[in-house]
C-alpha cells in the first residue's frame, strides 16, 4: 500500500506525518506542487517483462497521458530482483538530484521509494502499482529501488534524451531511510 511519510530535513528517524490514505497523500503533496494520481494497474506485467510488452499493454493510458502532458518520450524500467546490474542501476538514483524537466512515473509493478527535500523537509513516497506521481523539474529529490528491486515503472519525457540527473552534491540522501526489501508491508 502507498505511503507518505514526511520529516524534518534534521531528524530522520521521527515522521512528522504519515499517512496510507491516497486522498491525504496527494494533498499532501500537491502543497509542494507533486501531482499524485491513482490509475488502475489491469494489465498483468512483472519485473523484468520486456519494455514493448509492457508499452502494449498500457498503450491507452499512455496515449492519453502523452495527449495532455506533450511527452515526446516514454520509456519503461523493469527490474527483477536478480537483476545482473541491480546494484549499479539502484546507485545510480540514491543520491539527491534534480532534472529540467518533471519527472512522471507510473508504476505498473512493485514499488520504490521517492524522496523529495522541500524546504526544510523530506517527503517520503512509497509508490506502489497504480500510483502516478509527476515530481516537478528543479525539485531535489532521490529514488531508492531497494537491495532486490522489484518494480516496473512506465516514464515520460518532454525532452528526447530522457532522464538526466543534475546532482546537488549533499550528503541528505544517505542520512535518510533507504528502501528495504518487504517494505511495502511495513
Amino acid at each position: 500500500m502507498s505511503r507518505l511519510r514526511i520529516f524534518d530535513e534534521h531528524d530522520p528517524a521521527t515522521p512528522l506525518l504519515e499517512t496510507r490514505d491516497h486522498a491525504a497523500i496527494a494533498a499532501e503533496l500537491a502543497r509542494i506542487g507533486v501531482e499524485f494520481r491513482q490509475w488502475q494497474a489491469v494489465h498483468p506485467v512483472q519485473p523484468g517483462d520486456p519494455a514493448e510488452a509492457i508499452i502494449a499493454a498500457y498503450q491507452a493510458d499512455i496515449d492519453r497521458l502523452v495527449q495532455e502532458r506533450g511527452f515526446r518520450s516514454v520509456d519503461v524500467v523493469s527490474i527483477a530482483p536478480d537483476h545482473p546490474q541491480r546494484e549499479a542501476l539502484r546507485a545510480k538514483f540514491l543520491d539527491e538530484h534534480f532534472h529540467k524537466e518533471d519527472e512522471v512515473r507510473f508504476f505498473v509493478a512493485g514499488n520504490g521509494l521517492f524522496s523529495l527535500h522541500v524546504g526544510q523537509q523530506v517527503h517520503e513516497v512509497l509508490c506502489e502499482a497504480g500510483d502516478l506521481i509527476s515530481v516537478p523539474d528543479a525539485a531535489t529529490h532521490w529514488f531508492d529501488m531497494g537491495p532486490e528491486p522489484s518494480f516496473v515503472a512506465i516514464r515520460f519525457f518532454t525532452e528526447p534524451d530522457g532522464w538526466v540527473g543534475h546532482f546537488t552534491g549533499t550528503d541528505i540522501a544517505r542520512r535518510f531511510p533507504r528502501h528495504a526489501a518487504g517494505q511495502a508491508n511495513a
